[in-house]
């Protein structure tokens, strides 16, 4: 589809269109809409054609048109979220689910749209923030800032030096970056592939561009529009990119949400624990599908506090 300022959005779908809940999954920064890939998998064998799910490729991501560094902004994935469920679900119950620039993506869809809001059942945020991303230090305090503001433009000067197939030949600051400050521990080699491999396709200019508008998200306010929609803060106990503490404050500024920890998880839930994931969507969408379900148990791996 076409979004406003006439970009060609890639949009994949799975389910009817006359589901009565359609799931929306927003990836994160760098990667695409395959970082949902366990969960589509995992909500397609619950619920079948239950539900409907829709995941895309962001703007300037995977096989979406590449956006003008001024158009890489949370504030037009926030439009272009708006569009989508516009287009796939003009009626009906929804879900949100959002993945670290994903999460923000639904807090700017709240600062703008607040009017989608009274159709939604269930929101998922995970490894994401409310803004104060300028204060991250990687677990770095001395010298993380400087590492955190340099990895995007090393990353656009190996963009203009070298080609794709090259550094797909030749990864190391890519996985370095993935391996070491973006996962948890024991990551699975296949998931930091897919990452590893994303980060080089995603063009320069989405890279430098979404990195510089993150600095200035400041969307706390936008959360009271979640204030009593069943909402799941998820957060992985070593996320060095979006820390514990930001999930804390997002979840004290929701009425009602739920926080969720992740042991030893990093940034990368959605494929580090991905059971957990899909059992917490899975716990969202159960009580607004019309076929009566089996219960599924309390998802492994995590720890939670009011």
């Amino acid at each position: 589809m076409l979004s406003y300022d006439g970009l060609d959005l890639n949009v994949v779908t799975y389910g009817p269109q006359e589901a009565p809940v359609t799931v929306f999954l927003a990836h994160c920064w760098t990667v695409n809409q395959e970082v949902w890939r366990y969960q589509v998998r995992a909500l397609m064998k619950e619920f079948g054609h239950g539900i409907r799910v829709v995941a895309w490729d962001h703007r300037g991501h995977g096989l979406s048109e590449a956006s003008p560094r001024r158009e890489c902004t949370v504030a037009n994935l926030g439009t272009d979220m708006g569009e989508i469920i516009d287009t796939f679900a003009p009626t009906g119950k929804v879900v949100l689910a959002g993945h670290s620039i994903g999460g923000m993506t639904i807090m700017a869809l709240a600062e703008q749209r607040p009017d989608i809001f009274e159709r939604v059942v269930g929101v998922l945020l995970t490894n994401t923030s409310a803004g104060e991303l300028n204060t991250v230090t990687l677990g770095f305090p001395e010298v993380g800032p400087l590492v955190r503001s340099a990895i995007p433009y090393v990353l656009d000067f190996r963009s203009l030096t070298l080609t794709k197939r090259a550094r797909r030949r030749m990864p190391f600051f890519e996985r370095v970056i993935m391996s070491g400050l973006v996962f948890g521990d024991f990551p699975r080699l296949t998931d930091v592939g897919l990452a590893v491999g994303a980060l080089i396709n995603t063009p320069r200019h989405s890279v430098v561009g979404f990195y510089n508008d993150l600095m200035h998200h400041h969307r706390f306010k936008a959360l009271k529009v979640l204030n009593g929609i069943p909402t799941l803060v998820v957060v992985g106990t070593k996320d060095r990119l979006t820390p514990p503490r930001m999930a804390h404050k997002i979840a004290a500024q929701i009425e009602g949400a739920k926080l969720i920890k992740a042991p030893q998880g990093g940034h990368m839930l959605p494929l580090e624990r991905d059971e957990l994931i899909s059992g917490l969507l899975i716990r969202l969408i159960r009580p607004h599908t019309v076929t009566e379900l089996k219960p599924v148990p309390e998802p492994v791996g995590a720890s939670s506090s009011a």
